[in-house]
């Protein structure tokens, strides 16, 4: 009977109930959609990359290692000399290396110059490999295999030709145009930076850096002498490691960070990956700030609607006191109209949150990289709602007791 009489009220004031459930389920999506998108990020980032042990690289920070080998974010500062990661990859330990070279680019997609072994070992999102849509991979130098995201924003197809650049940027400080790659192959999506990568052979990138013969560019010179500066090997950024048991992660981490040859870092992902997180934490906690204040917004103008209404409906309250309605009952009805409000407004909000998901999840996935799953709200997801639902209910209390207290006087009052 009570919610039957809220709802009845409230539609006869439908312009300002329906404005009041607007705008707390903007809110509401807002809060939502920022916990979505920061579960997702943390998520997507954690997928990037698995089953690998150790990242190495030149010294550095790890987390700096971290985001420019593996995330592609950032450049890289210094090479690794090839003997020195030969004679790492040889170690008994060592299940599987990965050798890989930054810093070039091509139409603003990072260039990869890697080995087979990349294609064979590389894991990504609990253990899933990567996987070929259409072609081969490299078999000559110049061969070229590119990222879902890089064909499909770019039109390539198999047989196309691509003349990479280097510097990672919009601004390409050498176009090596006198040696084009050939596309051989595009990967399956992952929703990883791969599927924002152009890879090629090491043989293939060393090839183009050695034969550039300008002196007069003084880009083109630095970049021939510091290949050249390598006498018979591949000029390498990084590499991947996996070691044949997990327990020798550690130690082989201060061996590496202890190497004699060379100044290198080495890094756990996890460990690295938690710095990260712990660097962006200030950030997630300030959008979640931003989104609870919004619908802190929503539901005081919930609350202000219900309270400037009130002197309006004394002659709506007595009536319903004549009509033998107890103060408690009318207390009742105000709390059930703020229940009412509160309730529509969370449907509305999760409705347009998911319709959001659905509509324009693709255009986040192309143009950002980042995948959101449209999947059943998680247990956080569900405690934030059913902390909006109290907050609204606790809102309601403040015009259902002064709706309560007008009960009470009017009540012993005659009013004509």
């Amino acid at each position: 009977m009570i919610f039957g009489l809220a709802t009845r009220s409230l539609y006869n004031r439908k312009l300002t109930a329906g404005l009041t459930i607007l705008s707390i389920a903007l809110a509401v999506a807002l809060l939502l959609g920022v916990e979505r998108i920061r579960q997702e990020s943390r998520a997507s980032f954690a997928a990037t990359i698995s089953g690998t042990d150790l990242v190495v690289g030149a010294r550095t920070s790890p987390v700096h290692l971290l985001l420019s080998a593996v995330f592609h974010i950032g450049n890289v500062t210094n090479n690794i000399t090839w003997d020195s990661y030969r004679a790492i990859a040889q170690r008994p330990e060592v299940a599987w290396t990965i050798p890989l070279a930054l810093g070039d680019s091509y139409r603003a997609y990072r260039v990869l110059g890697t080995t087979p072994d990349y294609f064979a070992n590389f894991r990504f999102a609990r253990d899933r490999r990567l996987v070929l849509a259409r072609g081969k991979i490299f078999e000559h130098d110049h061969d070229a295999v590119l990222g879902a995201d890089v064909a499909a924003s770019l039109k390539h197809r198999v047989g196309d030709t691509a003349v990479i650049a280097h510097g990672a940027g919009e601004v390409s400080f050498a176009l090596h145009d006198q040696h084009p790659f050939r596309i051989t192959g595009v990967l399956a999506r992952t929703g990883t930076p791969v599927d924002r990568t152009v890879h090629v052979s090491l043989a293939g990138l060393d090839a183009v850096h050695e034969e550039v013969q300008d002196d007069n560019d003084p880009v083109a010179a630095i970049l021939r002498d510091k290949h050249r500066a390598r006498a018979g090997g591949h000029a390498i950024t990084a590499f991947l490691l996996g070691l044949h048991s997990r327990g020798t992660a550690l130690s082989m981490q201060r061996q590496i960070n202890e190497y004699a040859r060379e100044p290198l870092t080495a890094v756990l992902p996890g460990v690295a990956l938690q710095e990260v997180w712990e660097i962006t934490a200030t950030v997630e906690r300030s959008l979640l700030a931003v989104s609870a204040m919004v619908v802190v917004v929503g539901l005081s103008g919930m609350l202000v609607t219900l309270l400037s209404s009130l002197g309006e409906r004394r002659r709506e309250m007595a009536i319903l006191r004549s009509l033998g309605a107890r103060p408690l009952q009318v207390f009742a009805l105000l709390l059930g109209e703020a229940a009412f409000l509160t309730m529509a407004g969370i449907v509305l909000g999760v409705a347009a949150l998911y319709a959001g998901m659905l509509v324009g999840g693709s255009w986040l996935e192309a143009r950002f990289g980042l995948f959101i799953s449209v999947s059943l709200p998680s247990a956080h997801e569900l405690q934030l709602v059913c902390i909006v639902a109290a907050a609204g209910l606790l809102a309601g209390l403040i015009p259902a007791y002064s709706s309560y207290r007008y009960s009470l006087a009017d009540g012993m009052t005659l009013r004509l």
